[in-house]
């Protein structure tokens, strides 16, 4: 299936000199995936609600400068391969071209919709993440909006005090929520009101209670309740309980695994690419390989390797993070890590992961070792 039978022709655009109020009305009245950017009727770029929730950017600035780069695909390419661009770039939307020109956009919706009948396969424990990072309902919105930046996501689940699932806050439910008090108050008072926003209590904005799906439920059932209702994720939960968290699974879970090969060579997937600048894919991919060839009986079906770039800097280089997750025949593993460049929070993630895999090497040797005493008593 080309690209060209799913994408669209109708999307959300700006001049890059619009002020970035505008472009912030524009996505609390239509909720776009992202916005297109034009310069002299030329592609320049996109610009994400998250971007706007995370800048410090005032309304009167130019929406030129909040433009990023956004992959560009070709109307020929395949699904397979738009699934991982749009992986790989972090984004939501990517523009369609034709002979160097601007002929439309595709949407991770779009895509998702046209793959439905094929997500029966899967089920939910098999792709969603387990590492979820939470907030208690009395955290305030300030506090949310940092766990939302250091972690680059846009979802976070609010527990109670026993840890039980209570709400859901999104970066969208926090700008919806800034834009209307943004209308109601006079350019005077905008500074002390925003302060008052960031001092409330997550329960105050939450959305309440959360839609679930559980481990057992096929990606297919997953998907279909995220396209109903315009959710971006899902929380897992165990098919016992619904108010535990057991993970949860986003769009980008599910196109994490469109995009899963079957080629000799372990399948590597790295969010946001142009971090890289000193590390190139073929050391990451080869890294890896050697990190879990420590353990003999680990086969890797999937690695994804996930950059993200903080505010702070030392001698003009940024500080990352870096998330490496491995989809294998014994579980999910994963390790984690920070450096200033991309390749250093690298190498400090897979010196994580690389002692997670030699510990759950020990634990299966240990589990091993068990079962033999256990029959050779069982012998006697």
């Amino acid at each position: 299936m080309d690209i060209a039978d799913i994408a669209t022709r109708e999307y959300v655009q700006v001049d890059s000199d619009e002020r970035l109020a505008k472009v912030r009305s524009l996505f609390d009245r239509e909720n776009p995936k992202s916005v297109i950017v034009t310069e002299d009727d030329e592609y320049a770029g996109v610009i994400t609600e998250r971007q706007l929730l995370q800048s410090h950017v005032e309304d009167d600035a130019k929406a030129g400068k909040m433009t990023q780069t956004a992959p560009k695909v070709d109307r020929t390419a395949n699904v397979r391969d738009v699934a991982r661009v749009l992986v790989e770039g972090g984004v939501k939307l990517a523009p369609v071209f034709e002979a160097d020109r601007l002929w439309g956009v595709v949407t991770e919706d779009a895509i998702l919709e046209a793959v439905l009948d094929n997500l029966d396969v899967l089920t939910v424990e098999q792709i969603a993440t387990r590492e979820v990072s939470t907030l208690p309902e009395d955290a305030s919105v300030g506090q949310a909006i940092n766990r939302l930046r250091e972690n680059g996501i846009s979802r976070l689940p609010v527990v109670n005090e026993n840890g039980r699932l209570t709400g859901m806050l999104t970066t969208h439910d926090i700008a919806e929520f800034v834009v209307q008090r943004k209308d109601r108050t006079t350019r005077g008072d905008r500074a002390g009101d925003i302060d008052r926003v960031l001092d409330l209590p997550v329960a105050d904005l939450m959305s309440s209670p959360v839609s679930t799906v559980t481990q057992g439920e096929s990606v297919r059932e997953a998907v279909e309740r995220m396209l109903e209702n315009d959710y971006a994720g899902l929380v897992v939960t165990p098919d016992d309980d619904d108010d535990l968290i057991a993970g949860i699974l986003t769009k980008t879970d599910v196109l994490r695994a469109l995009s899963y090969t079957e080629e000799e060579h372990m399948d590597v997937q790295i969010t946001n690419v142009k971090l890289l600048e000193t590390l190139s894919r073929e050391e990451i991919v080869r890294s890896i390989e050697e990190t879990t060839d420590k353990f003999a009986k680990m086969q890797v079906q999937h690695a994804h390797v996930r950059f993200h770039e903080h505010d702070e800097k030392l001698r003009g280089t940024p500080l990352v993070q870096c998330q490496i997750r491995l989809r294998t025949n014994v579980g999910q593993m994963a390790g984690s890590g920070e450096g200033y460049g991309a390749e250093s929070a690298f190498h400090v993630a897979l010196d994580t992961l690389e002692r997670n895999v030699l510990e759950r090497k020990g634990m299966r040797a240990d589990e091993e070792y068990e079962g033999q005493l256990l029959r050779k008593l069982g012998e006697l």
